[in-house]
């Protein structure tokens, strides 16, 4: 629905540079959790634990080196000269050289008036009604974004291969030996923050790439909700997780390959039924062979997120910006039945398997609290649907609706009119 007033859009206005807050915060994060970590291997290495110090060492080092590689394919850093920038990189402090580039870049914006790049058009969704806003995007702002892109990526990148594995190794290691140090305890927390902010930022990509010609702009209020949601529904996961390893270690290994390699190749599966092409827009200078290995890293980042949380998105390989546009109920439906359904079997076999490691520990109640988490959680992403996503009046449905047609078994008499996602060519967000 177009305004009521019609007309022309306005004049374009001159965008302002916006404080990098989620690069610092970012790159905070990384660098914390860097630090925890050194200080937690040093403990492994006076106690000689070496396979612990292994492992957590792996789980620093591993996304780092991921996350060097991001950075610099974002910013096409190859093709440049700029030594200093690759030598941090190699160092693995490329996040807080990107960091001070961000800040100078903000500080200096403002200063002196630039020509703009482009002019960028954006609709916003306000009281039922559709604004189109212009706005000019200098050089400044346009280098912020491109940092933003990156950083956001990254977030990602740490928290589910390097936060999530870290978080479950270092709470298996503490239900083992019973005993929670300092220094791994600052490193769960300062680890759990980083997940769940990577899974905020994945809610926030994903409604930026499905609703690309849109401003959007999440309330606090669905902030908070987003942030309820995604810290109990992974919290919940790694607990049931890290219980049943203690009880069947051999038997964690093939479950959690099972949940891996079943999302990474489902989507290789669907594009090879389509009979499509591969998408040619990741990197002009990619050959063949190049695309196929980023997009495998990309469908090995897709499976390791929704093995602890809904990825938010649908990959679909044939589509030129790599996901699946539609609102999906059913997919989001079953996903979170059958993992509701394979945590509450998971806890449920570590309940009547248990060790005498549990005999101080309410074990009931804790398979209790444990499943009603994981239900709370999904009751915070119901409630974030139907009444806080900011683009909820262009659903077709919403959660209501489909709760209703399950439930009643039976379709609605007709469907209502909303607003659609237009498909006019502009400014595009890419997942990639």
């Amino acid at each position: 629905m177009d305004a009521p007033s019609g007309g022309c859009p306005p004049a374009a206005a001159p965008s302002r540079a916006k404080l990098p807050l989620g690069i610092v915060f970012s790159t905070a994060l990384f660098c914390g959790e860097g630090a925890a970590a050194a200080v937690l291997c040093l403990s492994y290495g006076h106690s000689d634990d070496r396979f612990w110090l292994a492992l957590t060492v792996f789980f620093v080092l591993c996304p780092s080196v991921l996350v060097q590689l991001t950075l610099i394919f974002v910013h096409r850093d190859l093709s440049r000269d700029r030594p200093l920038v690759l030598l941090m990189h190699l160092l693995q402090l490329g996040p807080i050289i990107r960091c001070v580039e961000a800040l100078v870049v903000y500080c200096w914006s403002g200063r002196e008036e630039e020509p703009y790049v482009t002019i960028t058009r954006k609709r916003r969704l306000r009281q039922g009604y559709e604004l189109e806003l212009e706005q000019e995007v200098g050089h400044s702002e346009r280098r912020l974004a491109t940092h933003r892109n990156a950083f956001k990526r990254m977030a990602v990148i740490q928290a589910f291969l390097g936060s999530t594995p870290q978080l479950t190794l270092q709470l298996y290691i503490s239900v083992l030996e019973k005993y929670v140090p300092a220094a791994r305890a600052v490193l769960m927390a300062i680890c759990l923050v980083s997940v769940t902010y990577g899974a905020l930022v994945c809610n926030i990509l994903a409604i930026q790439v499905k609703y690309d010609d849109y401003k959007v702009q999440l309330r606090p209020l669905a902030f908070l909700c987003i942030v309820l949601w995604r810290s109990l529904e992974i919290s919940t996961r790694i607990a049931v997780l890290v219980l049943f390893s203690t009880v069947f270690k051999h038997w964690i290994i093939p479950i959690a390959l099972a949940n891996l390699l079943v999302v990474f190749f489902l989507p290789w599966v669907q594009f090879w039924r389509s009979g499509s092409r591969l998408p040619d827009n990741i990197e002009k200078n990619f050959s063949r062979l190049g695309t196929v290995v980023v997009l495998c890293a990309f469908t090995l980042l897709y499976s390791s997120i929704n093995m602890f949380c809904w990825s938010a998105v649908q990959l679909k390989l044939a589509d030129r910006d790599l996901i699946d546009k539609s609102q999906n109920w059913g997919r989001l439906a079953v996903y979170y039945v059958a993992r509701l359904a394979e945590n509450t079997a998971l806890v449920i076999l570590w309940y009547f398997f248990k060790t005498d490691v549990y005999e101080n520990v309410c074990t009931a109640l804790l398979v209790l609290q444990l499943l009603l988490g994981y239900c709370l959680g999904i009751y915070f992403m119901l409630l974030f649907f139907q009444y806080l996503h900011p683009c909820r009046q262009l659903f077709r449905h919403n959660v209501a609706d489909f709760l209703h047609c399950v439930c009643c078994r039976r379709l609605p008499a007709e469907t209502p009119l909303f607003l659609e996602a237009p498909s006019e060519p502009g400014v595009r967000h890419s997942i990639v």
